[in-house]
């Protein structure tokens, strides 16, 4: 049976002991926020680009995420940059980012942190 638990628009879930996925989850979100779109202030996990987050009981971390645009000058380098975050969490096996466009980003997405630092109330 696998635990779901949803935070901040992004879907997490694993079939690990609870106390262990929140813990996991916890700490893949804190390496999320270390990750930035180049053009916006505001990390990856607040501005709501990353949709899933599936973590295996090998620990093996599958992290569905989109961009801001389709079009966005980084579209090629983000995924590295977020299995190299992700992947330096204690305990995290290989990481595999997957870039969807379905459903389209919008700015609903983004958390109150977000909106804060953007000055978009």
């Amino acid at each position: 049976m696998s635990d779901t638990a949803t935070t901040n628009s992004a879907e997490i879930k694993g079939t690990l002991p609870a106390k262990e996925l929140d813990q996991l989850a916890q700490d893949i979100i804190g390496a999320l926020k270390t990750v930035y779109d180049p053009e916006i202030p505001v990390d990856i996990y607040e501005l709501g680009l990353v949709y899933k987050i599936d973590i295996s009981d090998e620990r093996d971390v599958n992290i569905d995420m989109t961009l801001t645009a389709p079009a966005c000058p980084v579209a090629g380098e983000m995924p590295g940059w977020v299995e190299n975050a992700v992947g330096s969490v204690a305990g995290i096996s290989q990481v595999k980012v997957s870039m969807v466009f379905d459903p389209p980003w919008d700015q609903s997405r983004m958390s109150d942190e977000a909106r804060v630092a953007l000055d978009m109330w």
